[in-house]
């Protein structure tokens, strides 16, 4: 599912991809359903190529995000009661195990509560799409499967 949602620099906000052509992408706010062209000069992120860092392994953002869905019920997160770095390493504590405190900042987590903040009030609370799980099953050979 987030995959067609993008963050771009120097643009506040998360917008969705609706259309691309010859060194251009054609987007919409997530916000205010305004649509525009990217130009392929842009720093342009997808959302579902985001992860966050763990001490063991990293974690898709798609995760975090449904994490933090199922403890706060899908709603939208008060930030400014999460302000403090101590508040915010506690936040991310409790969304996200084993989280790398070194490497993830406290810009990040601002960052991870914005755009939660932002699809949900999209409508947005389906953060991992049934079919990339199925690929993911899919890809992964069976005991059986493999090749002698």
């Amino acid at each position: 599912m987030l995959r067609k949602i993008l963050s771009i620099s120097g643009r506040p906000g998360l917008y969705q991809l609706v259309s691309y052509g010859k060194n251009m992408l054609l987007v919409e706010g997530l916000n205010d359903k305004k649509r525009f062209p990217v130009h392929s000069r842009e720093r342009v992120m997808s959302l579902g190529d985001i992860s966050i860092f763990t001490t063991s392994e990293d974690v898709p953002l798609s995760q975090v995000f449904e994490n933090i869905g199922k403890k706060f019920d899908n709603k939208a997160l008060d930030a400014k009661a999460i302000a403090t770095p101590d508040q915010l390493h506690e936040f991310i504590g409790s969304v996200l195990e084993n989280w790398d405190e070194d490497r993830v900042h406290n810009s990040d987590i601002k960052k991870i509560i914005s755009w939660y903040n932002i699809l949900v009030g999209a409508g947005i609370t389906e953060f991992t799409a049934k079919e990339e799980e199925e690929i993911a099953t899919e890809e992964a050979p069976a005991e059986d499967e493999k090749k002698d």
